[in-house]
């Protein structure tokens, strides 16, 4: 989801209700990982890649579109300009590698701006007061990580750990399971049964790979996406804002106010 506009409206949005497993496993979830681009940081960190992406693109007479963003998110950067430079069919003009090399100047300018998406704020201080570990597990490289992430470090310091795409254990990028199996070890006290975990995704490779892991996911997609990518998570809302801790046995918002907020 991409603005606060979009929350008002949430009554038209179909939510998925959690299927029989996941209902099960209503009170067995204890910890709570978090991807990043558009689920923490949103409206511009997407914005960025997809405007850098067509304005590359339009050098070839090429449209970005939403098939094709649907098969890069959450995946590796190489892995990802690779689906780009060959589902585009300008593999021969442009490679993987000199694809990123261009983007990342552009990004650099862009990264430090970012936004949080509404409800990340409220969510994260919620379960962070109540005892509820939690963590990030993103494919952003470190270098991005800290471009993006600057001018909200407060919130990002209560994450127990974060893990980043370049973390020498994420051998995979998404769908594998290799990101949100190493932010299972690293809790203390780890490796946390995948059960007892659930994962906050936007994107269909990044909710594979929370299942792939064993893990229940929540998706919140952007509004844009094609709804068939849904069918794999758990529960899917249109914001963050939609939440609600007691529907999968968390603590719950304590008064109508915090839940706004």
């Amino acid at each position: 989801m991409t603005n606060e506009n979009k929350h008002s409206d949430c009554s038209n949005m179909a939510n998925q209700g959690m299927n029989d497993a996941s209902s099960a496993r209503k009170g067995s979830i204890t910890h709570v990982i978090f991807d990043m681009d558009g689920l923490l940081l949103g409206i511009n960190t997407e914005k960025f890649y997809t405007e850098v992406q067509e304005i590359i693109l339009a050098r070839y007479n090429k449209n970005f579109d939403w098939s094709l963003k649907a098969k890069m998110m959450g995946k590796k950067a190489i892995e990802a300009a690779r689906v780009f430079v060959e589902e585009t069919g300008i593999s021969d003009s442009l490679t993987a590698e000199d694809f990123l090399e261009e983007r990342e100047e552009m990004l650099q300018k862009m990264f430090p701006t970012s936004d949080l998406m509404p409800g990340a704020s409220r969510l994260i201080h919620h379960l962070h007061e109540n005892g509820i570990p939690i963590c990030v597990a993103t494919g952003t490289h470190t270098r991005h990580f800290d471009l993006k992430t600057q001018r909200h470090s407060e919130l990002f310091s209560l994450m127990h750990h974060i893990i980043r795409g370049d973390d020498p254990e994420v051998k995979q990028g998404k769908p594998s399971p290799d990101i949100f199996l190493a932010a299972a070890n690293r809790f203390e006290g780890g490796p946390v049964d995948p059960l007892r975990i659930l994962v906050f995704e936007d994107a269909p490779s990044g909710v594979l790979a929370a299942k792939n892991a064993g893990m229940s996911v929540v998706m919140i997609p952007d509004a844009r996406l094609d709804s068939t990518y849904h069918k794999v998570a758990d529960q899917v809302l249109k914001s963050l804002l939609d939440f609600s801790p007691a529907d999968w046995g968390l603590p719950p918002f304590e008064n109508a106010s915090t839940k706004l907020n």
